[in-house]
């Protein structure tokens, strides 16, 4: 009889998760994991079977986790231009205020961008994201609007981390609003 499991494999992910934040993808290895977890590095062979399967494990646990943000924040906003920047602009507060915490987020990306279960993921969640920002810009026959302020708002991740002046959700909002008027959308205040 096998013996209950002190750590479900939600709890078990989200810190093999907190130690890819704060360590990168490569320090995943059964030992480290082992030391924040208490658990031995044969129990998580049994779990996993590989450091590769608990990664990617990993990161399909936080694409659940960013996915429910994402529906919380899309429901929580409202249908109008500035929704659809606050949307954005809250979607950032988990890059960081630093560069560190920003430039560590991208090798996460890096893992993503070499699995094709996890770019289906990043993929999805694009076209939702996409989606709900037409929805916010009232974007009918107009469709790509969405897909590009979504664009708009990746690219001005990366310059805040060339150059990181304030905080990094008033510099998306900055950059948002910039985009909007330019493009001759109504609506920003």
């Amino acid at each position: 009889m096998p013996r209950p499991r002190t750590l479900s494999d939600e709890q078990l992910l989200d810190m093999v998760l907190e130690l890819v934040h704060a360590k990168g993808p490569d320090a995943a290895s059964f030992g480290a994991v082992s030391k924040i977890s208490g658990l031995s590095g044969s129990t998580l062979v049994q779990r996993f079977g590989t450091k590769a399967a608990m990664l990617r494990a990993c990161l399909l646990r936080a694409w659940d986790r960013l996915d429910m943000q994402t529906a919380r924040l899309i429901q929580s906003v409202p249908t109008t231009y500035e929704g659809a920047i606050d949307l954005l602009v809250g979607l950032s507060k988990d890059y960081g205020d630093d560069v560190a915490s920003y430039a560590e987020g991208l090798l996460l990306l890096r893992e993503d961008l070499r699995d094709r279960a996890l770019r289906a993921r990043g993929a999805a969640w694009g076209r939702t994201l996409a989606d709900a920002l037409d929805q916010c810009l009232h974007a009918q026959g107009k469709k790509p609007l969405g897909r590009l302020m979504l664009s708009q708002w990746q690219g001005c991740l990366l310059w805040w981390g060339f150059e990181p002046q304030g905080s990094i959700e008033a510099y998306v909002r900055g950059e948002l609003k910039q985009f909007l008027e330019t493009t001759g959308q109504s609506g920003t205040t």
